[in-house]
């Protein structure tokens, strides 16, 4: 385990709008307002043809392939993740949502580019005098986050 300890900032509350891409919209709001890290939380309504990163294809692989799964509706959707700057001092969001329709609910990871159906409401609570930044991992392939 690693850590490092920190302070809150600044808190925005934002709201999302009808086919924002939730990842490109919060990392150009970080990278405007200055963000350096941050806990996120979002609620609200994802589009039908979103697509979410839902794990792994093995687990243990050497080569991890991620899959892929495509919302074939509107789903109502809750989520809670965190941005944290890159080498390249670019944000980076990490940002998981459970997206549920009836009896249905898939979990996962939103980079590959979740829509907005309608409206999404964002909080994002800034960490101050925070460490942690996002290096890439060549073994994984990720930008880990590292102290």
């Amino acid at each position: 385990m690693k850590y490092c300890e920190t302070k809150i900032g600044r808190v925005f509350v934002i709201r999302l709008e009808d086919g924002d891409i939730i990842h490109e919209t919060l990392e150009k709001f970080a990278e405007d307002k200055d963000i350096k890290s941050a806990a996120v939380f979002i609620l609200g309504g994802a589009d039908e043809s979103s697509k979410l990163v839902v794990g792994p294809l093995e687990g243990r692989a050497s080569k991890i392939q991620p899959m892929e799964y495509i919302l074939n509706n509107v789903y109502e959707m809750v989520g809670v993740g965190t941005i944290f700057r890159d080498e390249k001092n670019k944000p980076i969001l990490h940002l998981h949502i459970s997206a549920g329709r009836k009896n249905e609910t898939i979990t996962g990871c939103v980079r590959l580019g979740v829509k907005t159906w309608h409206i999404g409401e964002v909080v994002i609570f800034e960490l101050s005098d925070c460490s942690a930044l996002r290096k890439f991992d060549k073994d994984t392939g990720f930008k880990l986050l590292t102290m």
